[in-house]
C-alpha cells in the first residue's frame, strides 16, 4: 500500500472497483482488494489487501480495515469502528456508533470506539452496539444484538446476545462448557482449544483452513 494522498485515491493497481462505486479521494486500498455495484468508501478510510465489498456497502472516513475481510451487500462500517485482519460481516448486519442517538442533538464528539478483533464472525442481520470490543475468532449469530464485550473465540447468539458455547478458528462448535476447564482438538486442523478459567487459549498447528 502506498502512502496516502489527500488529493487522490491510494489504491494498488490490481484493485478492482465497479463502475458504480464511489472513492472519495484520500482513502487508501490495499492490492487485491474488489469494490462491487454501489458501494461508497469514504476518504479517510484504509482498507487492507485481499478484501471483498459486497454491492451496496459504506466505508466511513474514521474506518481501518485489515486484510482479507469480506463484507457482505448492505452493510455500513461507521465511523470509530476497526476490523482487523480475517473478519467477516455477514448480509446486512450493523454498527452504530452513537449509543444515543437524537436527530435534534448533534453528537459527532461522543461516537463510541467497536472493535472487532481478527478472525470474527458477525453473522447475517446482526447488531452490535458501539463500544464493545468482540474477541478474536468470536462467533456472532445472525441477529444477535451484541450489547457487551465478547470474549475470543465465544459463539454468542439471541437479543441481547448471550454466550451458548465456543467455536474454533476453523469456523465449528467446540465441545466445551462455558467455563471452568477442558480441552478439545479441532478434527481440521489438529489445533487444541484449551478452556482455562473461563477463557479459551488455542494451540495452532500452523494451519487455519
Amino acid at each position: 500500500m502506498t502512502e496516502s494522498h489527500p488529493h487522490r485515491v491510494e489504491m494498488h493497481e490490481d484493485v478492482k472497483v465497479h463502475e458504480s462505486a464511489i472513492v472519495d479521494a484520500g482513502a487508501r486500498i490495499g492490492e487485491g482488494t474488489r469494490v462491487w455495484h454501489f458501494v461508497h468508501v469514504c476518504g479517510d478510510a484504509t482498507i487492507g489487501r485481499n478484501c471483498s465489498l459486497g454491492q451496496n456497502v459504506f466505508v466511513g472516513n474514521r474506518v481501518t480495515i485489515g486484510d482479507n475481510v469480506k463484507i457482505q451487500n448492505n452493510v455500513s462500517v461507521y465511523d470509530n469502528v476497526v476490523l482487523e485482519d480475517d473478519v467477516f460481516c455477514g448480509p446486512s448486519m450493523v454498527f452504530t456508533n452513537v449509543y444515543n442517538p437524537r436527530s435534534a442533538v448533534s453528537r459527532r464528539d461522543e461516537y463510541r470506539d467497536t472493535m472487532i478483533r481478527r478472525g470474527a464472525t458477525l453473522g447475517a442481520n446482526c447488531t452490535i452496539v458501539c463500544g464493545v470490543e468482540i474477541g478474536e475468532n468470536a462467533f456472532i449469530g445472525a441477529g444477535a444484538v451484541v450489547n457487551r464485550d465478547v470474549p475470543a473465540f465465544a459463539l454468542v447468539v439471541g437479543v441481547p446476545a448471550k454466550q451458548v458455547g465456543w467455536m474454533s478458528a476453523f469456523g465449528e462448535r467446540l465441545d466445551l462448557p462455558l467455563d471452568g476447564s477442558g480441552e478439545a482438538i479441532c478434527p481440521h486442523t489438529g489445533d487444541r482449544y484449551e478452556l482455562r478459567d473461563g477463557e479459551m487459549h488455542r494451540h495452532s498447528t500452523g494451519s487455519d483452513r
